[in-house]
């Protein structure tokens, strides 16, 4: 069975200011918790996956990240501990919330695991929805193997069919009840990850984002069927936004 993709984080120094960013910028819903302290985010779309905002001590420290949920969370941490995953944090319960696990995969990307709940889910509403996560790579289909044997995810389509010159891109659907991804070349040779929100128009969110006191990071392109950008926030974690092309 697939561990789908269920819960998005964003880390910061200041993890209740983040909220209030990305509150205002997309129409989520955050409440902030003093323990375990935490930021939990509705998006309030109806669709996609909710997330949270936790906070690190440290400005270089921060980081976007998706968390799978599995079954067996003592065995699949052991797996991706075989397989080449580095522990940031071990397989640990907050009682009556969570059980959960933190890693980087062997291209240094921070990802998470937790064991299925019952939580509201996505309520409905005018926020915008995540919905599409993505990582940028040196290796993008070594990457792709990787989560595809650690999680049973499903790959959708080959190098062929995406390839653009020494471009590739590799998509997979992670499971019931989780959201779709990508890995592609890394533009730089390091190792990148974001998340995308799907929004109706580009420009107004860049330009709100600027507003709030964040950043442009990519300007507007168009590749194949979606226009997409991506955004810094304030403490600089890169957050993507995307829209279909017409007639797509």
């Amino acid at each position: 069975m697939a561990a789908p993709v269920v819960h998005f984080e964003v880390m910061g120094t200041d993890r209740q200011a983040l909220g209030r960013f990305y509150g205002e910028l997309f129409g989520w819903t955050v409440q902030s918790l003093d323990q375990p302290p935490y930021e939990v985010i509705d998006t309030r779309s109806g669709a996609g996956i909710d997330g949270g905002i936790g906070a690190v001590d440290d400005a270089g420290a921060q980081y976007v990240s998706v968390y799978a949920q599995t079954e067996d969370i003592h065995k699949t941490f052991d797996r991706a501990v075989e397989m080449g995953a580095e522990v940031m944090l071990p397989v640990s319960e907050v009682p009556g919330v969570v059980t959960f696990a933190i890693l980087r995969d062997p291209q240094g990307n921070v990802f998470g695991m937790v064991t299925p709940g019952e939580g509201p889910g996505v309520s409905e509403g005018d926020g915008v929805s995540v919905d599409w996560f993505e990582f940028t790579v040196p290796d993008p289909k070594a990457l792709h193997d990787f989560y595809v044997e650690l999680f049973g995810w499903e790959p959708m389509a080959s190098e062929g069919e995406l390839a653009e010159g020494d471009y590739v891109y590799y998509q997979v659907n992670t499971g019931d009840g989780g959201i779709g991804g990508g890995f592609g070349n890394s533009p730089d040779g390091r190792s990148h990850f974001a998340l995308y929100a799907t929004v109706d128009e580009l420009q107004p969110y860049i330009d709100r984002a600027e507003e709030l006191g964040g950043s442009t990071a990519l300007p507007p392109m168009k590749v194949a069927h979606v226009e997409f950008a991506q955004v810094k926030d304030p403490q600089g974690n890169v957050f993507g936004l995307y829209k279909r092309r017409p007639g797509d």
